[in-house]
């Protein structure tokens, strides 16, 4: 899909289409919709992120919160949304050893508890091993910190799946 095609989207296509390049946020992709015509995917992911920037703590942390545990009971249960599913696989975290996967349920909870919002780490650049050592190493973050570390991975992840919806072609039978 080029950027010509997406500023020619009406709003329920761009929204049906860019609505998860942020977890389950489909409210920023309507927000940004408006801020057509965007000159390049950069130009559109730049408005996204000014747009998460702009909100106040309560919102980025609501962005946060839409993320699911890596290795989570969704990522088993086969709840997670496609891209998710996708990202989560692809770092070898749907193949744990019940140890790993012990570990990672600990883990997880010890971060939502000490800072309100699942650990988010952008799962394709890295792998199962660099996740979990990651997640160790800001559980001992500043809470003000680890809130602007993780705003910048929900970008990271922003970014790819955006780069991923503009190397597809339009086929406007399928919106």
């Amino acid at each position: 899909m080029d950027i010509r095609a997406v500023n020619t989207l009406s709003y329920e296509e761009f929204v049906d289409i860019f609505g998860n390049v942020v977890e389950r946020c489909p409210l920023i992709a309507a927000a940004v919709w408006s801020r057509r015509p965007f000159s390049t995917f950069p130009d559109l992911e730049a408005s996204i992120a000014e747009f998460i920037d702009n909100l106040p703590v309560s919102g980025q942390k609501g962005i946060l919160r839409c993320h699911p545990d890596l290795a989570g009971r969704d990522l088993f249960s086969g709840s997670l949304t496609p891209e998710s599913r996708g990202e989560q696989t692809q770092a070898g975290l749907a193949s744990l050893t019940p140890a790993e996967e012990s570990r990672m349920r600990r883990l997880n909870a010890e971060y939502k508890d000490r800072f309100g919002f699942p650990f988010v780490i952008c799962a394709r650049m890295n792998d199962r091993e660099s996740i979990v050592q990651r997640l160790s190493e800001r559980l001992g973050s500043d809470p003000a910190e680890e809130l602007r570390r993780a705003v910048e991975e929900v970008k990271k992840i922003c970014h790819l799946r955006l780069r991923d919806i503009a190397s597809r072609p339009r086929d406007r039978n399928k919106l």
